[in-house]
């Protein structure tokens, strides 16, 4: 009961303090099961087929490729810690957050489609809104319009490979993509989660 009176109050507290899937990552879970059988078989199948030196040749490569992309990872996920510390919450949660209607869904799709960078950015960056307030609805914009409409890859490779009408015509078709999947995803996350909505 003394809990009550903490959460009720203060509605950027919630945003923060409401329980979402997912948030608390156990090293081995389901899909890290999953994955470790897919490597024993696939591991197997390799080694009846080439032996135990077509194994470490993937092995070895795969090491290298890990080695290369590690650097990356932890940079993005230092972004995205940093950028959780310093981020207003009561902002984020304001312009982002549940309450936020259409306008937080736009302000969502247009960072999704400015931020730069790859995946190494956008996850960190967007679980980063999550910790400071931004709901479901505002975050799944911004990593749909990164997906679909993101200027850095449009200009790097669609433009000079596919040429300007076809990257024009694919943004524009593709920008109310976000904001209905934003949409949706507000939708289903308060009849998933009724009490963690506001």
């Amino acid at each position: 009961m003394p809990e009550l009176p903490l959460k009720d109050p203060a509605p950027a507290d919630d945003a923060t303090d409401e329980p979402r899937p997912g948030r608390i990552r156990k090293p081995i879970g389901w899909s890290m099961i999953v994955i470790a059988v897919l490597v024993a078989v696939s591991a197997t199948l390799v080694w009846r087929r080439d032996g135990i030196d077509g194994v470490l040749q993937i092995l070895t490569h795969d090491l290298a490729l890990f080695g290369g992309i590690l650097p990356r990872v932890l940079a993005g996920c230092l972004l995205g810690a940093f950028i959780a510390e310093i981020l207003p919450h009561e902002k984020v949660s304001r312009s982002l957050g549940p309450n936020s209607g259409l306008k937080g869904l736009l302000i969502g799709t247009a960072f999704g489609a400015i931020l730069p960078g790859g995946p190494f950015t956008a996850y960190p960056v967007a679980s980063a809104l999550l910790t400071v307030g931004a709901d479901f609805g505002a975050t799944i914009a911004m990593v749909v319009s990164w997906t679909l409409i993101g200027y850095g890859r449009a200009i790097a490779w669609e433009l000079p490979i596919m040429g300007t009408d076809f990257t024009l015509w694919r943004i524009v078709i593709s920008l109310p993509l976000p904001v209905l999947a934003g949409a949706l995803g507000r939708f289903v996350y308060v009849r998933m989660y009724p009490k963690a909505a506001p």
